[in-house]
């Protein structure tokens, strides 16, 4: 999973990913300037990857890695039955189960959800825009062209029930999320493609299997953030090899 890209002095844009081991323990990878890689680098969400890391200074989390991003190679994309196995053996009834198993990052099903969004205001996106232009003129001096991000002009909200029945409100800090909303504009207009977006999650994900992947806050780590909607099947243990 990414999180929306964020301004950084360092590295341009950073992005912070999740994602899962061969080992079946989870992985957050940061900084990642993923829209200055080279395309090569530019893994999709089921990709398996390899890099190298250090292990970052100010974060305790155990399953935080500082990525070295030129060591960054894309291999095979995981099966879609790989795909559920993992999802499943990682999905956890609440954040407090997550916790008590020290997790920082978890899955959880929603059994019910409502999708919402809100239009953000034209002085904060005029802001927003002038300053990635700021920093993609300031990158293209020193290294490859940087094109400024596009910041998308809606947020995203979820409010969902999990399976412990505790009701939840979040907003979406999926990157795949706003990429969807720009592909379903150009395809039905924006009032359309929100209303595609509202149907996807809250019918057709709903039904066939859906998971919200969560993480704690970097300095707030009793707060969870939703990084990542992802669509998975539902498998049972015994498919699940447990």
């Amino acid at each position: 999973m990414k999180a929306l890209p964020h301004r950084s002095s360092n590295y341009f844009e950073t992005v912070c990913c999740a994602g899962i081991g061969h080992d079946r323990k989870w992985r957050r990878l940061y900084p990642v300037p993923f829209r200055i890689l080279n395309d090569a680098q530019k893994f999709g969400r089921w990709n398996w990857i390899s890099y190298r890391y250090t292990d970052p200074a100010v974060d305790g989390r155990w399953e935080s890695q500082k990525v070295v991003p030129e060591s960054i190679a894309v291999g095979s994309a995981m099966r879609a039955a790989e795909r559920s196995r993992l999802a499943c053996a990682l999905t956890r009834e609440s954040v407090k189960d997550a916790e008590a198993n020290g997790e920082s990052l978890t899955l959880i099903k929603p059994m019910e959800v409502t999708f919402s969004w809100k239009r953000k205001d034209e002085g904060e996106l005029e802001n927003e825009r002038r300053k990635h232009a700021e920093l993609a003129r300031q990158i293209s001096m020193f290294d490859a062209e940087a094109k400024p991000l596009n910041p998308c002009p809606f947020e995203f909200f979820f409010k969902w029930k999990s399976e412990a029945g505790s009701t939840h409100n979040h907003t979406c800090d999926d990157w795949e999320t706003s990429a969807a909303f720009y592909n379903r504009r150009r395809a039905h207009g924006e009032e359309g493609g929100l209303q595609s977006l509202k149907q996807t999650y809250e019918e057709e994900y709903l039904a066939k299997g859906m998971r919200f992947a969560l993480g704690t806050h970097s300095r707030r780590e009793t707060q969870w953030l939703m990084v990542g909607v992802l669509r998975v099947d539902d498998q049972t243990q015994t498919e699940l090899g447990l």
